[in-house]
């Protein structure tokens, strides 16, 4: 029998219920909850032919103490991406990847799937023994984008992105110190932007093996962005160059030198 996990809140439910593959096996519905997102979970749920349970909010609460599931829960398989099948085929120039290197904090992990889900990217990667994973608060953060994007963990992160390079992606790291910003390089084409972990950035072996390593630039006294905001503003600037211009032109301004 397949492994199921379980989810909270409205958005991530819907989510799984509308647009994931693999359909809830189980809805659990607070019998107080009759209202319209209510009523589009019921309708959803019967429409795919999955079980739904109405039941007291305090059951919902034993089943997910500290969660803000606001009156919905659902049983849902777990989801293995596989790597081989995902990521190592020739790139693509649509191709954007994400890839977080030790991101701890569920909230910030959830938002950096959300902010990755509403920008396109192709896939988030993920180290295996250093990300905190699709825990329940990082997908009630995520509103719904954790049944969205795929999200592959890798065993050896510095080997993946060596073989994503081979295959024409171009990998950026984010750094504090780095000499070039975000806005002085190319990320059109096949990209993969990497950013580090709370506090700590990106280990060595990661950072060595990026192609570039850029900065935010920073005008006030913070000296850093929280990683889920950095991880926006670098989605959304390769997002902006790649965005069709006037003429059906697309890429950034400029010639920007692409050799390795």
């Amino acid at each position: 029998m397949a492994k199921t996990i379980l989810i909270g809140g409205f958005h991530a439910v819907l989510a799984a219920l509308e647009d994931a593959h693999d359909k809830p096996f189980e809805v659990l519905l607070a019998d107080r909850r009759d209202d319209a997102r209510a009523q589009q979970v019921r309708d959803l749920a019967k429409a795919h032919g999955v079980r739904l349970r109405v039941t007291a909010r305090s059951e919902l609460d034993l089943k997910a103490p500290g969660l803000r599931h606001q009156g919905v829960l659902a049983y849902v398989p777990e989801k293995a991406f596989d790597a081989e099948d995902l990521l190592y085929r020739q790139a693509e120039s649509s191709h954007l990847l994400l890839v977080l290197d030790g991101v701890q904090d569920p909230h910030n992990f959830g938002a950096c799937l959300r902010t990755a889900e509403a920008a396109g990217v192709t896939a988030v990667i993920v180290p295996k023994d250093r990300s905190v994973g699709l825990t329940a608060v990082a997908r009630k953060a995520a509103a719904g984008a954790a049944e969205r994007v795929p999200l592959v963990a890798v065993t050896n992160l510095a080997r993946t992105l060596t073989r994503l390079k081979a295959l024409g992606y171009w990998i950026t790291g984010l750094a504090g110190d780095a000499d070039e910003t975000i806005y002085d390089v190319d990320l059109t084409g096949p990209t993969v932007l990497v950013m580090g972990a709370e506090g700590e950035g990106m280990r060595r072996l990661t950072r060595e093996s990026c192609d570039r390593v850029v900065k935010i630039p920073m005008y006030g006294k913070i000296e850093s962005l929280n990683v889920s905001v950095a991880a926006a503003v670098c989605l959304y600037e390769a997002l902006r160059q790649r965005r069709p211009r006037r003429g059906g032109k697309s890429g950034a301004s400029g010639a920007i030198a692409t050799s390795r």
